[in-house]
Parts: C-alpha cells; sequence; structure tokens
C-alpha cells in the first residue's frame, strides 16, 4: 500500500508544473466566465435597440475569443519554457490544423468577418441559402435563425430554429431585409373586371392601405415614405390593381392580410367595382336572317 501511494506521489512530483499549470488554466476560465457573464447582464440592461444589444452580443463574443486564444498561447509558452520553440511547434500545429480543420478554420474567418463588417446583426430579418428567418445569435461557427415561413407559407414564425454554418456567407447570396431600418415596400395585388369602375378600384385600395397602416404611421421615421401608390397591369382576365406602400417587415404578412380584407369587405359595398377571377362566360347572339 505504501508503494502505491509513493509512487502516486512521485507522479504528481514529476508532474506539479503540469497540474499547476491547469489548474490556473481552468481558474482563469472560471474567472473570466463570471466577469464575462456581469459585464453582458449590466450592458443588456441599458440597451434601447437591437442593434445596441447586437453589438454588446458581439464584444462579448470577441473577448471571450481573444481570451481563448491568447490563454493558450500563454499556457504553451509557459510549459515549453522559451517563446523561439513555441514559434517552431505553433508553424507545425498551423500547417496541420489548416489542412485538418478547413472548414472550422472557414467558419472562424466568417464570423471574424460578421464581427466587422457587420453585413447583418442579431434581430436582423435575412434569408440565406433560400432559408428565411431572424437571426437570434452568431457564434464562431453557426448562425442560429428563428425560421420564418418552412412549414407554411407566407413570413410567420415557424417555431423551428435553424443553425446554418458562418462559412455559408463565402459561398451563398444573402439577403438582409433590415440592414438600414425596419421597413420595406410591399405590394398587393387586386384583379378588377375591365367593366369596372377603375378609379373607383384604385381609390378603394389605397384608402383601406390608409386605413390600416395610419395607428403604425405614427412610428415611421420621417426617410420612410407615407404614401401608398397604384400601378396597373392588363391581363387576360382584367386589370391588376397594384398597390405599394412601406411596411414593417416583421409584421408584413399581418398587415397584408388586414388591407386584403378591408379592400374586399369596401370592394362588396361598391356596386361598380368587381373582382376578376379566371371563368369562361358563354354569349348567345341572335343571327340576322
Amino acid at each position: 500500500m505504501a508503494t502505491i501511494w509513493d509512487n502516486i506521489l512521485n507522479i504528481l512530483r514529476e508532474n506539479i508544473d503540469i497540474l499547476q499549470l491547469i489548474i490556473i488554466i481552468i481558474t482563469a476560465f472560471v474567472i473570466f466566465g463570471i466577469i464575462s457573464r456581469a459585464i453582458k447582464k449590466n450592458l443588456l440592461k441599458k440597451v434601447k435597440t437591437k442593434k445596441q444589444a447586437s453589438n454588446i452580443m458581439t464584444f462579448v463574443d470577441l473577448l471571450k475569443f481573444l481570451f481563448f486564444f491568447f490563454l493558450i498561447i500563454i499556457a504553451v509558452a509557459s510549459y515549453y519554457g522559451r517563446w523561439g520553440e513555441l514559434g517552431f511547434i505553433a508553424g507545425l500545429l498551423t500547417v496541420a490544423l489548416g489542412w485538418a480543420l478547413q472548414k472550422p478554420i472557414s467558419g472562424v474567418v466568417a464570423w471574424l468577418v460578421l464581427v466587422t463588417r457587420r453585413p447583418f446583426i442579431i434581430g436582423d430579418r435575412v434569408t440565406i441559402s433560400n432559408i428565411k428567418g431572424d437571426i437570434t445569435n452568431i457564434s464562431l461557427t453557426h448562425i442560429f435563425l428563428d425560421e420564418i415561413g418552412g412549414t407554411i407559407e407566407g413570413e410567420e414564425l415557424s417555431g423551428r430554429t435553424v443553425m446554418i454554418p458562418t462559412s455559408i456567407i463565402f459561398e451563398e447570396e444573402v439577403i438582409n431585409y433590415t440592414k438600414s431600418d425596419d421597413y420595406i415596400l410591399d405590394e398587393i395585388i387586386t384583379a378588377i373586371t375591365y367593366e369596372s369602375n377603375l378609379e373607383k378600384a384604385e381609390e378603394i385600395t389605397i384608402s383601406s392601405v390608409e386605413k390600416i397602416m395610419k395607428t403604425l404611421w405614427d412610428e415611421f421615421p420621417k426617410k420612410i415614405s407615407k404614401e401608398p401608390h397604384t400601378r396597373l397591369l392588363f391581363k387576360d382576365s382584367g386589370i391588376d390593381v397594384i398597390v405599394r406602400y412601406y411596411t414593417i417587415a416583421t409584421k408584413r404578412n399581418k398587415i397584408a392580410t388586414d388591407i386584403r380584407r378591408e379592400i374586399f369587405n369596401q370592394i362588396r359595398k361598391t356596386k361598380d367595382v368587381e373582382i376578376a377571377y379566371p371563368h369562361t362566360e358563354v354569349l348567345f347572339r341572335e343571327k340576322n336572317v
């Protein structure tokens, strides 16, 4: 029994430097974790916009990345004792990891691009590789989206979370709906018959937009237009009356539904405007003998 205990003590004495290094690293991780969470919590209490919240999340993630990077370098340097040897070893590790971890490294580089260039931030509504959603988190390896559509048609949250590798930004196009602000141009098409009163139909579509958007326009910035406008398109079975207006990107589907309902109700009350739809009419004419 004494011999076993002596062997354990000898092993510990021989590896005392390694044990001390491990204890220091673990302690540093714990302390930094506590500090970073406290900083993040206090800063998030003061945010007023989604952009500010995204900046804080990115700042904390960047601190974590830098801390881990320099901690590893310092730990390896402390263990080997000389920086010259460290440089040689780091060179070998870089070559080896470059071949073995091409995808993860591409992900980290993509994350750095996202942090510095900011093509989108947390809270933005984007389409990446035909996947539409609201960004909830951007990590070193993945972009997290609350999916829009997916299981349904339209632009409502499906309830699913989609993880997309950050490296995909080098391969696929990215569409940001809310890069400059939260408002986008939308349109509603109403097909009317050629026998309808065209001017009356345009008035109905514009007044419907104004009725639904009136309370929302108060929150719009001055640079966003609050005036809907119409465009016309001739079709085989009627005329498409297209009304275009700026709307809130994240509420686009609901607002459009309310406007369509209002247009339909107003047309039903009007005698000289009819909704067109594909159908066949048979006309009988008397033949002159």
